[in-house]
């Protein structure tokens, strides 16, 4: 009789447990069900944070500190950069069937600066999600056209006539980052490896090699969020800025946009999840007239390139498609532990000098801002003056020595020069030495994605006028600043450092944003709001 019992009890206990695995079984099943097929449910990923202008942060006038006689708020420019897609020629050709593709697909963070990490999005309508949408490059992958030779490879290879007035050759080397720099001086100021001879207008050729590298290419444009139009438009106006008529200047421009319309992703936005960089200045490229007097090209006139977006060093002011980043500076480091021991060694270094300057005399007049500051700087004690004459010993040309200058410096002056913007500007802060600004579109309403938008927080403002009209004096004004106040905005320049550097094209970081990495963040972000709002609009 204990048999039969025991074998009953065992078998009451099978049951029991196989129908207990295949409950769970079952309810981990139907919960993976309602994961991917309930518009309730929503995944996050890092979010790439709307990069128009409209949704960057921008500083209000208490956020700076002034010097000098004025005490109003340092004036942001006033240009409203909403996108007006309805006005946009083009918008209300794209097919329906486009717009419906990219329907509620992405919501952007509601809140957070732009330049950081944590931030986080939610996608939804995730019915007909797979594994590949789930990898760390949703959303962020980029499909790179390959040119025809003549937009890049072929300028490249002319690279001695590039520039009218010196060989640009040796500046186009390793990835057009340009000689490596060799310190002569037993005293090193610059670290042993990553410092290279960079031309302030090598953006493009740096940009498109680093791109090479990217982490979330694709040779799928369908899974593209971004088109990448690796175009040398800089290199290429360059060569025919002085005494070359406009049709020869404008020939490579509209052989570039008819290449581009005749393209199947083209057709998808009509250019507008195309985005190129440009290592000039943004007027360079909207020539107004057709007199053969007037400056530039007409790339970004003509009625394709309108739809594009365009990286560059310096924005024209009121052109909604135009970003600034960067210009290069001279350390494209491969590795984190080389950003943090150079910005160990600046925070370290003695600076014996109060301010210093970087430049040449742009002008005649006696009422030139540079001509004011350079004789600010010959009168002070407290000054060091780095000329940039031409000649053979002009040492604005070598790393090491400015580099060294603004090493010395607690502060280093900013003015605008042939535009409003300097690549001093950036050589300084990677020396550590706190940039004093004359004009806002020296940097405040320039570099948005890179920059913090409480502009006292990393440098000292003083207008061009009280220069000019003689009602500040330098030195007086700059050593009011007090001490704390130094520490501050020095400690914040040295955390700038990485976002305003251009790594090394053939290396990744892992851990650190250079500049690179952010302009590809705010350009996606500011694609992804171009489509949304193209989706809102054709969706009434």
């Amino acid at each position: 009789m204990d048999k039969p019992s025991l074998k009953n009890y065992f078998d009451q206990l099978r049951f029991v447990f196989f129908t207990s695995l295949i409950f769970c079984v079952s309810l981990l099943l139907l919960e993976y069900y309602w994961a991917i097929n309930d518009q309730d449910i929503t995944f996050l990923f890092l979010n790439m944070n709307d990069a128009n202008h409209a949704h960057m942060p921008k500083a209000s006038p208490s956020s700076f500190k002034f010097y000098g006689n004025r005490t109003t708020g340092c004036p942001r420019k006033s240009t409203n950069y909403s996108i007006q897609i309805n006005k946009t020629k083009g918008v209300s050709d794209i097919p329906r069937a486009i717009i419906e593709n990219h329907t509620d697909t992405i919501v952007s963070a509601a809140n957070g600066e732009g330049h950081r990490r944590d931030n986080v999005g939610l996608v939804k309508n995730l019915s007909t999600m797979t594994t590949r949408n789930l990898d760390t490059c949703s959303s962020q992958y980029i499909y790179v056209y390959d040119l025809p030779s003549r937009f890049n490879v072929e300028l490249l290879k002319n690279c001695h006539s590039l520039v009218k007035w010196f060989d640009m050759c040796p500046y186009m080397s390793n990835f057009g980052l340009g000689v490596k720099v060799v310190e002569k001086a037993k005293k090193k100021v610059l670290m042993k490896e990553s410092w290279y001879v960079t031309n302030q207008f090598a953006l493009e050729v740096i940009f498109h090699n680093t791109m090479k590298h990217y982490k979330c290419l694709t040779n799928d444009s369908s899974l593209a969020s971004a088109i990448y139009v690796p175009y040398y438009l800089g290199l290429d106006v360059g060569q025919y800025l002085w005494g070359v008529n406009v049709s020869v200047r404008d020939a490579s421009p509209k052989e570039l946009v008819k290449w581009l319309a005749q393209q199947p992703e083209w057709k998808r936005m009509w250019g507008r999840d195309h985005f190129m960089v440009g290592g000039r200045v943004g007027w360079d490229f909207r020539r107004v007239t057709d007199e053969n007097d007037d400056w530039g090209t007409k790339l970004m006139l003509l009625p394709e390139a309108r739809n594009m977006s365009l990286l560059l060093i310096e924005s024209g002011g009121s052109n909604e498609n135009e970003f600034p980043i960067p210009y290069p500076t001279y350390f494209h480091p491969s590795k984190e532990m080389e950003i943090l021991q150079w910005q160990e060694k600046v925070r370290k270094v003695k600076r014996p000098y109060l301010f210093s300057f970087a430049g040449a005399s742009r002008s005649k007049a006696s009422s030139s801002i540079r001509n004011e500051l350079i004789k600010h700087c010959q009168s002070s004690n407290s000054c060091k003056l780095l000329d940039c004459h031409n000649g053979q010993n002009n040492y604005c040309e070598d790393p090491a020595q400015v580099i060294k200058v603004f090493q010395n410096s607690v502060f280093c002056l900013q003015p605008p020069g042939d535009s409003f913007t300097r690549r001093s500007t950036f050589d300084s802060i990677l020396a550590g030495c706190i940039p004093v600004f004359f004009h806002p579109e020296s940097a405040y309403n320039q570099y948005l994605w890179h920059f913090p938008r409480n502009g006292s927080s990393y440098s000292v403002y003083i207008t061009d006028r009280d220069v000019t009209e003689k009602k500040v004096m330098i030195n007086e004004t700059l050593s009011k600043v007090s001490k704390r106040e130094v520490l501050a905005m020095r400690e914040e320049v040295i955390r700038l450092i990485p976002r305003i550097i251009y790594r090394n094209p053939s290396s990744r970081l892992e851990t650190v944003e250079d500049a690179f990495e952010i302009a590809v963040k705010g350009i996606l972000g500011r694609i992804e709001a171009v489509r949304r709002e193209i989706t809102n609009v054709n969706r009434f």
